[in-house]
C-alpha cells in the first residue's frame, strides 16, 4: 500500500512538472486556460475563473433545482387540477432585475479588461506580422527594418519533438525581450488570418490591406506557442506562431544576429529575382 501511494506521490510530482514545462502550449486533456504570461492574460484568467465560472455554475444550478422542483412539485399525480395562475408580480420582477444585475456584474470588469486590451502604453518596439497562405512573417521597424519568414517544422524535420511540438515549432521565432511593452502591427498579404498567442491574451485579425494593433509585455523568458486561428484554407493548421522572449541583453544579441542574417537572406532572395528576371 505504502510503495502505491508513493508512486501515485511520485506521478503527480511529474504530472505536475510536465504541465510547468509545458505551459506556453496546448496539453493533451487540457481544460482550462493557458498559464498566463502578461498581465492582461492574467487579468483574463482572473475574469474567467473569478467572475464568469461562478456566475455560469450558479445560474446553472439554480436551473436545475427549478426544474427539478417543478417536476416534483407540479406532477400530474400531485396536482389532479392544475393551477391557471397566469401572473404573478414578485416572480417577474425577479427574473426582470436578477439578469439586469448579472449582467452589470459581468460588465464592470469585462469594460475594465477591454479597456486595458486596447490602450497601448509607450512601446520599446513594434514588431509587424503579416500573415500568408500559409506561414507568418515577421519585421522589426524599430531594429533596422529586418524581416524574415516564419514556417511550421514538418514532421521528417523535427530532431527533437519535446523542444519542437508537433505543428507548432517554426524554423524562424519571433523574438521579443523580457519585461518590455511590443506594440504588434498585423496585417495579410492576401486572405484573412488571425494572430492568437493565448499566454499573451492577444488575438488580432489580419486583414489584407489593413494594420490592426495591440500589444503585450512578457513577464518572464520562455517560448510561447499560438496559432492562426482563422480558417484560411488548406494549410491552415500548418500556420503555427512561436515567440521566444529573452532577457534583454540577450535579445540585444540576437538582433545583431539577426540583422546579418535576415539581411543576407534578402539579399539573396533580391539577386534571384533580378536573375529570374532577365
Amino acid at each position: 500500500m505504502l510503495r502505491r501511494f508513493i508512486a501515485l506521490g511520485v506521478a503527480a510530482l511529474a504530472a505536475a512538472s510536465g504541465d510547468t514545462a509545458h505551459a506556453a502550449q496546448p496539453v493533451s486533456a487540457g481544460y482550462n486556460l493557458q498559464a498566463a504570461a502578461t498581465q492582461v492574460a492574467s487579468d483574463i484568467a482572473w475574469f474567467h475563473s473569478s467572475i464568469l465560472i461562478p456566475i455560469i455554475t450558479a445560474v446553472t444550478l439554480l436551473v436545475l433545482a427549478l426544474l427539478a422542483y417543478c417536476a416534483i412539485r407540479f406532477r400530474a399525480s400531485a396536482n389532479p387540477v392544475p393551477s391557471k395562475t397566469t401572473h404573478n408580480v414578485v416572480i417577474e420582477v425577479v427574473w426582470t432585475l436578477a439578469p439586469i444585475i448579472i449582467l452589470i456584474v459581468i460588465a464592470i470588469p469585462s469594460f475594465k479588461l477591454l479597456y486595458e486590451q486596447q490602450t497601448t502604453p509607450k512601446a520599446d518596439l513594434t514588431v509587424k506580422a503579416i500573415g500568408y497562405q500559409w506561414y507568418w512573417g515577421y519585421a522589426y521597424p524599430d531594429h533596422g527594418n529586418f524581416a524574415f519568414d516564419s514556417y511550421v517544422v514538418q514532421d521528417k524535420d523535427r530532431k527533437d519533438p519535446v523542444n519542437q511540438p508537433r505543428l507548432l515549432a517554426v524554423d524562424n521565432e519571433m523574438v521579443v525581450p523580457v519585461g518590455k511593452v511590443v506594440r504588434l502591427q498585423v496585417t495579410a498579404q492576401d486572405v484573412l488570418h488571425a494572430f492568437f498567442v493565448p499566454s499573451f491574451g492577444v488575438q488580432v485579425t489580419a486583414v489584407p490591406g489593413r494594420l490592426n494593433e495591440a500589444w503585450f509585455k512578457v513577464e518572464r523568458p520562455g517560448v510561447y506557442y499560438g496559432q492562426c486561428n482563422e480558417l484560411c484554407g488548406k494549410d491552415h493548421s500548418s500556420m503555427p506562431i512561436a515567440v521566444r522572449a529573452l532577457p534583454e541583453a540577450e535579445f540585444a544579441a540576437w538582433v545583431d544576429g539577426a540583422k546579418k542574417k535576415f539581411a543576407a537572406s534578402q539579399s539573396l532572395d533580391v539577386a534571384n529575382a533580378q536573375q529570374a528576371g532577365r
